[in-house]
């Protein structure tokens, strides 16, 4: 326990000494200004002080080769808060007083001796509140900003009170009056978008107008295309700025060109998105790769945005084809797709990208399977007939296929009608003895009760008998074994042995209904 302590200590001793080099080493490289307070997010400067400038932080030389791992501009950038008061030689800011704090938020300038502010020291930071109470200005132009902001509530300027100096009175900055002093209007020579092709040269213009007269430019920072300004003033509150791009490149395509008119009040602007065509171009075509699902990665790029088109072994898919796509300015990047592919999906695969100014395509090889030994098509399926049914003769056949079973349907009902009709009449006429057989005169099926034995034909003699069978001929057979000597046909015995007493008598097969 006493050496765990021991080593605690130890711990605790070194990170209290690296902070402390650490502290020292910064202030050595930020020098803060004497009547303030710093600390690594705000600067506060709450005595009195004869400063004419800005207070800003001074960088010390540390004596180093200049290679640092502490980054001054993030130093700066991390000081969101400012707060001065009180200074009696404050009388104006400048630019650089503010460009280095690009993370400042919150900014103090209260009971300064200020006489104006311009409000392009704050253009480019975020700020939250700007207090300004104690601080009398110079009624004019140059502070109607001020006036505009408090009215918009804008960074809390509406919960203050604010005054001005008009000659030897002292008013609300609010009901100051001033005319020919506002924001400055501006407009443009297209609409919001400007269509062309590559390497056509296209003038834009630019009109600004407003009093005070205001500063107009376009902003070409990140254009790729060759530009030329020429600027023209419209006495007394118009300016025009013309651009001219030369050979208009494809990379601009989507490029927001922005115009810029600003005065003493304020900043307005007005946009034009360039909408440059080209025809397409493939940029990548990968043979498959193996993902979750096969995939073919193709980037294309064109605009307007090409349609795509794939073939497999120069025959057009439609029907199966799966593409994911992206799209992202004027790039279509995206998969065409394979679940469970087979060697019957090995060769070329061809894209096709077209768009109105033209047509591009790119080939690779694909290869899935390897195809087994007994395959008779290795490198594919089988091409489809052309003796395939068209969809109007397979509909011309099931038509008359569907019109011959109607008619069966009918026919076999007339017919199965007819027999139940006549067919009753009809039946096995047995004359003599052997009408007994079957039991009952009237019935439809005359040897049905033979095959039960109900009667056996033993009871059958040698007299001329008769058999009538409407619609039948049934021949029969004589066999000599019938005839046997000793025949006893008053014992039981078969069906068939006692046919041969049938056979002798005198057997006649009519055709046709018996009258």
């Amino acid at each position: 326990m006493d050496v765990w302590s021991y080593w605690s200590r130890i711990c605790c001793r070194r990170v209290l000494f690296l902070f402390c080099v650490f502290q020292e080493y910064l202030s050595s490289m930020l020098d803060c200004p004497p009547t303030c307070s710093c600390s690594l997010t705000e600067i506060y400067c709450n005595k009195s002080d004869t400063g004419k400038f800005f207070p800003v932080v001074a960088l010390q030389d540390t004596g180093s080769s200049g290679n640092s791992s502490v980054d001054i501009a993030e130093l700066f950038n991390n000081i969101s808060s400012i707060h001065i008061e009180n200074w009696t030689g404050l009388q104006t800011l400048r630019d650089v007083d503010m460009e280095l704090y690009t993370g400042l938020q919150r900014l103090n300038l209260s009971k300064n001796p200020l006489t104006t502010l311009s409000w392009q020291l704050f253009q480019n930071l975020q700020l939250s509140e700007l207090r300004l109470d104690g601080v009398v200005f110079d009624c004019g132009c140059d502070v109607r900003w001020i006036q505009l902001w408090q009215q918009r509530g804008e960074a809390g300027l509406h919960t203050q009170m604010l005054f001005c100096r008009n000659g030897a009175f002292k008013i609300r900055l609010q009901n100051m009056y001033i005319t020919l002093c506002d924001i400055p209007e501006i407009s443009v020579s297209h609409n919001s978008s400007l269509m062309m092709i590559e390497g056509d040269n296209v003038t834009v213009s630019c009109n600004g107008s407003g009093a005070p007269l205001p500063e107009v430019d376009w902003t070409v920072a990140g254009l790729n295309s060759i530009n030329t300004h020429l600027s023209n003033v419209y006495w007394p509150n118009i300016h025009s700025i013309n651009l001219t791009l030369v050979n208009v490149s494809r990379d601009d395509n989507g490029f927001l060109l922005t115009c810029i008119a600003e005065n003493l009040v304020g900043m307005t602007n007005a946009s034009i998105q360039l909408a440059v065509q080209f025809p397409p171009v493939i940029l990548k075509l990968s043979e498959p790769e193996r993902r979750h699902d096969t995939c073919i990665e193709f980037t294309v790029r064109g605009y307007p945005y090409p349609t795509l088109r794939w073939y497999h072994k120069q025959i057009l898919q439609s029907e199966y084809i799966r593409t994911e796509m992206d799209f992202y300015r004027d790039y279509l990047e995206g998969c065409l797709t394979f679940i469970n592919p087979t060697h019957y999906d090995n060769g070329n695969y061809t894209l096709q990208a077209s768009n109105s100014l033209g047509t591009v395509t790119k080939t690779v090889y694909g290869h899935f399977l390897t195809a087994p030994p007994f395959d008779p098509d290795p490198d594919g399926s089988p091409v489809p007939s052309d003796n395939a049914i068209k969809p109007e003769e397979e509909t011309f056949g099931v038509s008359i296929a569907i019109g011959l079973a109607g008619f069966t349907s009918v026919l076999l009902i007339v017919l199965f009608i007819l027999i139940n009709k006549y067919g009753r009449h009809n039946k096995f006429g047995l004359k003599g003895p052997v009408a007994a057989i079957s039991g009952e005169e009237d019935s439809a099926s005359p040897l049905h009760h033979v095959n039960h034995g109900i009667i056996t034909p033993c009871t059958l003699n040698g007299e001329a008998d008769e058999v009538v069978i409407g619609m039948t001929h049934i021949p029969v057979i004589e066999k000599p074994q019938y005839f046997r000597h000793g025949h006893d046909c008053n014992t039981p015995t078969t069906y068939s042995s006692c046919a041969d007493v049938a056979s002798r008598g005198s057997l006649v097969t009519r055709y046709g209904p018996v009258l």
